[in-house]
């Protein structure tokens, strides 16, 4: 029977040291991850170091461009809106992105005049891959010339997109909502 008894303990107490082990280890790895953030100075030169990559040459090349200078312009154009996240009215033009895009979700929209890429983000799959969650569904239901109210936080561009990018953060269509993004988990 003390045979029996050792038999099983044996294995239970390596197992539990291994199990210390293995979160001591990640316990001293998080801790040397979190490093203090950098200094301006810091900043700057590390942007300087990666503008004299090849992909820093081909994006200062892009941004001095027509087709750089259009997207800047085109951000300026509504920097106001997205720094008050006020609404900006919008023209739905496309319902797609432009061929090769990576954006997840999104429609083509003008804003004053200006062609943008409102993206949405990957849409996510349920737990069953058959179903796809139903955050977008009222955004498929939108037409091409159809009149929305848009809020966004932030707007970006990249040299493979020939239009400023908006985040969609609030779509409304005839006064009612039809898109609201959920506020980030675990974030401020």
């Amino acid at each position: 029977m003390k045979k029996i008894i050792y038999a099983l303990i044996i294995p239970l107490v390596v197992v539990s040291g291994l199990v210390l082990a293995n979160r001591e280890i990640k316990n001293e790895a998080s801790k040397k991850s979190t490093s203090k953030p950098l200094s301006a100075t810091e900043r700057k030169a590390a942007r300087k170091k990666w503008e004299a990559t090849p992909d820093g040459i081909k994006y200062k090349k892009w941004e001095v461009s027509p087709e750089g200078k259009k997207v800047n312009a085109g951000e300026a154009k509504i920097r106001k809106h997205i720094n008050a996240f006020t609404d900006m009215e919008a023209v739905v033009t496309s319902l797609s992105l432009p061929p090769g895009s990576r954006l997840g979700f999104g429609v083509m929209v003008r804003i004053n005049g200006d062609d943008y890429i409102l993206s949405f983000g990957p849409e996510k799959s349920d737990k069953n891959f058959l179903n796809f969650n139903n955050e977008f569904q009222q955004l498929h239901s939108l037409k091409v010339n159809d009149k929305i109210i848009i809020r966004s936080h932030s707007v970006s561009h990249a040299p493979k997109y020939s239009y400023p990018i908006v985040s969609g953060d609030y779509v409304e269509r005839d006064s009612k909502i039809i898109y609201k993004r959920a506020p980030r988990k675990g974030g401020c």
